[in-house]
């Protein structure tokens, strides 16, 4: 038996791999099927299963295009409804791979259909749990994401959680290892560790939700306190799980197409939204104007779900040389297949034709520093709420990213604003997006709100520290 979790720090999700006598499993894949059709070639192994612990809302799962490659049995839980064949397991079903089995345990409270995956090992015992959204390490599933107008509400979602985890999960052995389907950054969760998996014994003992003396109503309200509006892709998401969607190979095929500039310009002044997915720092040196900025070696595929509101959207690339595929598969993970090609050449060659470029003005840490100390200037701090709250500069607005579509009315668009993030990454996305709506008094602080700190001599009378907001 060789269990092997397949981690995608991006979206922070863990798919995985099992097999054993030839015969495997892949539990929760992501949209593209070519890292697991290359494994089980390697291994010489035929997959059996492809378990959906639930209709996940925050990626596109692979499952069908990858049923279709291998001849694999898709498998969902109790009371899943599709637009496609699969196998709806029953509630402690047994299913045999080589000399394992898998148990699959009903655990609804993030969905109805949720599920929880018992692996016993060829000696009969309980191996390890894949818990989907239900257990994480450190915290549990959301139970507001699959409320029902008029059927379910996130209080009867919650209730039902409760009574999952202590009557199907938390009575398996204190050695079985939990294998959650995120950890930390992922919006299905509020409280997650960095840590990937764990024991069901570290859980009982430091996981709030499993604490031995909760009652439900103590566990309802808890799960629910603090929960912020998921990203708008979310439903759209579990829409398209549900449906039979484009094959990931065509999506790749019409994404990964290179335009001329002719072209480029052709389908950007046919609606097609310019996507620029390099580095901040390229971007705000020279870009193609109105293209918005979303870096790929940012938190890049859940800033677009969050910003981009039109799933549909046509989409054409700036992107760097070599990196086409990527960026066209990570738009694919949650929905976004409308890639229609990259510009050719990049921004080296749509300037050699002569095209006009724009930048962004910018300012070091200490010139901004030195600007607040002799000016009234307008600070933009365009982090979370939460960090905000926490410490920021004297006299500073805050106006989160993922915000900026509901909110640009508060844009006074006759202050200039020195604008700043955490490291300089979101600032720029918040920049590119003023821009391609034609505001353009603005400056971005390098670095942002850590190099503030960390090369200016502001003291704390400067910046409001976590002792004063008491």
């Amino acid at each position: 038996m060789k269990v092997e979790q397949i981690y995608t720090g991006c979206l922070a999700e863990a798919a995985y791999y099992i097999h054993s006598e030839g015969e495997g499993v892949i539990i929760d894949p992501l949209r593209e099927t070519t890292p697991y059709v290359e494994r089980l070639e390697n291994d010489g192994v035929k997959l059996k299963y492809i378990f959906l612990t639930h209709f996940h809302a925050d990626f596109v799962s692979g499952h069908i295009d990858l049923a279709e490659k291998t001849g694999a049995t898709i498998v969902f839980g109790p009371t899943a409804k599709a637009n496609y064949d699969f196998y709806e397991a029953k509630d402690n079903e047994v299913f045999k791979l080589g000399n394992v089995e898998f148990v699959w345990l009903h655990t609804p409270g993030h969905t109805m259909e949720s599920s929880t995956i018992l692996l016993k090992d060829e000696s009969g015992k309980e191996h390890s749990i894949y818990t989907g959204d239900t257990l994480f390490i450190g915290d549990v599933g959301r139970p507001d994401l699959a409320v029902k107008q008029g059927e379910l509400t996130e209080e009867d979602l919650a209730s039902h959680l409760y009574d999952s985890l202590r009557n199907k999960i938390m009575t398996l052995p204190d050695d079985v290892i939990v294998y959650p389907g995120h950890g930390a950054g992922s919006a299905c969760g509020k409280k997650m560790s960095k840590e990937t998996f764990d024991t069901l014994g570290n859980q009982k003992a430091n996981n709030y939700a499993l604490r031995a003396d909760m009652q439900k109503d103590e566990f309802i309200k808890e799960v629910l306190t603090g929960l912020t509006a998921p990203p708008q892709y979310f439903p759209k998401n579990v829409m398209m799980n549900k449906g039979v969607n484009d094959s990931i190979d065509e999506i790749l095929e019409r994404g990964t197409q290179a335009l001329t500039i002719d072209e480029f310009k052709g389908k950007a002044e046919a609606g097609a939204l310019m996507l620029d997915v390099r580095h901040q720092s390229e971007f705000v040196q020279e870009h193609i104007p109105g293209s918005i900025f979303i870096g790929l070696d940012g938190n890049f595929a859940p800033w677009v779900g969050a910003l981009i509101r039109d799933i549909d959207q046509d989409i054409i690339l700036v992107v760097p040389e070599g990196r086409e595929e990527e960026a066209v598969t990570r738009l694919s993970r949650i929905g976004y297949d409308h890639s229609n090609g990259y510009l050719q050449g990049g921004l080296a060659a749509w300037k050699a034709a002569g095209n006009e470029t724009d930048s962004i003005e910018t300012i070091t840490p200490e010139g901004v520093a030195e600007k607040m100390n002799t000016e009234d200037i307008h600070v933009l701090d365009v982090r979370k709420k939460s960090e905000y709250d926490s410490e920021h500069l004297v006299g500073a607005e805050n106006e989160p990213l993922d915000t900026i579509n509901f909110r640009m009315n508060e844009i006074d668009t006759n202050k200039k604003y020195y604008i700043h993030c955490a490291g300089g990454y979101r600032s720029v996305i918040f920049e590119s997006i003023l821009k391609s709506r034609g505001v353009h008094n603005f400056v971005d602080i390098l670095g942002g709100f850590s190099q503030i700190q960390e090369k200016t001599a502001l003291a704390c009378s400067e910046y409001v520290c976590p002792s004063t907001l008491l």
